[in-house]
């Protein structure tokens, strides 16, 4: 059986944690982001997108696959 090829979303970290609530903070350690600058490659789920939605201050959407 082949796999079915998934769509990726690439984000990056753009706003610093420092000063944000709790929630957001771990939002950004859930989406696998600490440092800024950073870049991780997600698949594109409907919950990723809830989180990326949760902080959108903070990250940037780099490319969609």
């Amino acid at each position: 059986m082949a796999k079915k090829a998934t769509k990726t979303i690439t984000v990056e970290q753009i706003g610093s944690p420092i000063r944000r609530p709790k929630e957001q903070r771990a939002t950004l350690v859930g989406l696998g982001l600490n440092k800024m600058h950073r870049k991780r490659t997600l698949e594109d789920t409907p919950s990723v997108r809830g989180m990326i939605a949760a902080v959108q201050h903070l990250v940037r959407v780099v490319d969609e696959k």
